[in-house]
């Protein structure tokens, strides 16, 4: 019997005491830029058992600004931007090349926080995109190496045989350039950390840029 949507909706819990600590966030002892505290955070999602802390919702626009979404992989955050890398002909890659902006999402449910990003994003260099990849595990250059990323595929059998010749060429050669393989930063216009409170006066604290520095305010929860 399959369930009723509605019932499973409501049986489900939003920060359980049992799993969540709640920590205070307060705005006047922020630092002035948001990479300190989005660090901070992200350390103590980890340490707190926060699954992946990591991944991330990347949200982009086609061609007609339709919006689309999905989960990827940070691959670094620093003064030029918070990074992640896809194929350049993948979906999202293409997106970006038509529209080059986007927002980014964390969500750590063991602390009720959440760290939203957006701004323009660019590409780094070639070179510093084969870094990136190669510094990876030997899965990760062997699905870049299956390639044709979003693509329509034709069978899982398919799938199979490329895949197993990419790991195999991986093992072998674990330099192999992939030279679709892009590595974006996005450089944020604001970036908001949201902290949950039981008593719903959730506090979000948003750095917006401006004249060359931050700007920290105060949002309406």
């Amino acid at each position: 019997m399959e369930p009723d949507m509605h019932e499973l909706l409501r049986s489900l819990r939003v920060w359980d005491p049992a799993v969540t600590d709640l920590r205070p966030l307060d705005p006047d002892a922020a630092p002035d830029g948001p990479l300190p505290l989005f660090t901070r955070w992200l350390a103590e999602a980890a340490a707190a058992g926060q699954a992946e802390p990591h991944s991330m919702s990347l949200a982009t626009a086609d061609a007609e600004g339709l919006p689309d979404v999905r989960i990827v992989t940070l691959h670094g955050a620093d003064d030029d931007g918070w990074s992640f890398a896809t194929h350049a002909h993948s979906r999202k890659g293409g997106q970006l090349a038509g529209r080059p902006y986007a927002a980014l999402a964390f969500y750590w449910p063991v602390l009720g926080r959440q760290v939203r990003v957006r701004g323009p994003v660019g590409t780094a260099t070639a070179e510093e995109a084969q870094a990136d990849l190669h510094a990876r595990s030997t899965g990760a250059l062997a699905a870049a190496l299956t390639g044709r990323q979003s693509e329509v595929l034709g069978s899982v059998e398919e799938l199979t045989r490329a895949s197993d010749g990419a790991w195999e060429r991986a093992r072998r050669e674990p330099g192999t350039p992939v030279p679709s393989w892009t590595l974006y930063r996005l450089r944020p216009d604001e970036v908001e950390f949201f902290q949950g409170d039981d008593r719903r006066r959730h506090v979000r604290l948003r750095y917006r840029r401006a004249d060359g520095g931050w700007v920290r305010e105060l949002l309406w929860p």
